[in-house]
């Protein structure tokens, strides 16, 4: 715990920390459109192909966070065109998975200097996060929010009944597609705090968390973010208190722990 005190006082834990909360609220708010929507191998798709636009980024760019964040908004973008219907989406993310990994490692195969930058997309590294690099986060963050704030009653009604809401007029396809474009923003968030491998602790388990104990869209909402706040800002502090072990390593735990006491522990009672 001394350790905790010492690091707390830096500015590298202070935008880990500041990082991690961002990243938290955006992937509650998201989490449980993305579970009612069937979208988790979506959500691990982008995160994946996120690594071969930071290689691009490398290679073309020089920065890897831009590429990372243009790679997975093309494929957000594609996997909208491509997978409309839901029992198509899941081959049309297997077959763009596939070839934008191997393109990936053909970018890396073409780059000279140190990789860091691009592995550091698949692993995370918030205590890495620059001041530009949280403002970015911020901009991500604002730009998520208010885009959820704006769609979020049609994008409600799309997602519990796709049929009876295009039956209705509301524009199914282009609200998917832009709800895509949101979750690859958060999903390149949430991977510089966990890194792509592991984004869906923070993006799918404390919504599903969430819904094990409420079937009401704003306690949903709430509880979501409450629980990746929990396990976002609380695996830095734990990580920071340690002095040894990842951040995203403590992250995943408490969001598994989460999950695990509202399945099996809170919600069996409810019940009773």
């Amino acid at each position: 715990m001394n350790n905790l005190g010492l690091f707390l006082g830096q500015s590298f834990a202070q935008n880990a920390l500041l990082a991690a909360a961002l990243v938290a609220i955006i992937c509650g708010l998201i989490g449980p459109f993305v579970i009612r929507r069937n979208m988790a191998f979506a959500v691990h798709g982008i995160s994946e192909l996120a690594f071969t636009g930071a290689a691009a980024g490398l290679l073309f760019l020089s920065n890897a966070l831009a590429g990372a964040v243009i790679g997975a908004l093309v494929v957000a973008v594609a996997i909208g065109m491509l997978g409309v219907r839901e029992k198509e989406r899941d081959s049309s993310i297997g077959v763009i998975l596939a070839f934008g990994l191997g393109l990936g490692v053909l970018f890396l195969s073409y780059y000279r200097g140190f990789a860091t930058a691009a592995t550091n997309i698949l692993f995370g590294n918030v205590y890495g996060v620059s001041a530009t690099q949280l403002g970015f986060l911020i901009g991500i963050c604002a730009l998520v929010v208010v885009g959820l704030v704006i769609m979020y009653r049609p994008l409600q009604f799309a997602s519990i009944d796709p049929e009876v809401a295009a039956a209705r007029g509301v524009p199914v396809r282009a609200l998917g597609i832009i709800f895509l474009i949101l979750l690859a923003l958060t999903v390149t968030a949430a991977a510089q705090i966990v890194g792509t491998l592991l984004v869906l602790s923070l993006a799918i388990t404390p919504a599903a968390a969430a819904m094990r104990l409420s079937a009401r869209p704003a306690i949903v909402a709430t509880l979501s973010v409450a629980f990746a706040l929990t396990a976002g800002a609380g695996g830095v502090l734990l990580s920071l208190a340690s002095g040894t072990i990842k951040p995203s390593v403590f992250v995943t735990f408490l969001s598994f722990l989460i999950y695990f006491v509202a399945r099996f522990v809170v919600a069996p009672l409810r019940r009773q």
